[in-house]
């Protein structure tokens, strides 16, 4: 893994971690995602198809202020804390 997609991937657990705990809005967290270059470089293109879906919708999600039946903010972090893992997985194997 290089250092810059580590050092990537690491910022983006972070920032996962803050739009968990609320310091971080879910537009600000998906910007900074889709900037991730040097991550997604070093992944095969089906994770960064994978990661703008979610971001998508989770920017869609962040328009209801409440928990909805069709955005869940948890399961949203859920599945990129999944992503982040496999992602971290895929990289140690290449």
């Amino acid at each position: 893994m290089s250092d810059t997609a580590h050092y990537e991937l690491q910022s983006l657990r972070e920032r996962l971690q803050q739009l968990a705990d609320g310091s971080l809005s879910p537009h600000g967290f998906s910007d900074s995602a889709r900037s991730l270059e040097a991550l997604l470089a070093a992944l095969p293109a089906r994770y960064a198809e994978v990661l703008f879906g979610l971001l998508d919708r989770l920017e869609s999600g962040a328009l209801f202020t409440e928990e909805s039946c069709s955005f869940s903010l948890k399961d949203l972090t859920d599945n990129l804390r999944l992503w982040a893992d496999k992602a971290e997985a895929q990289l140690q194997r290449s």
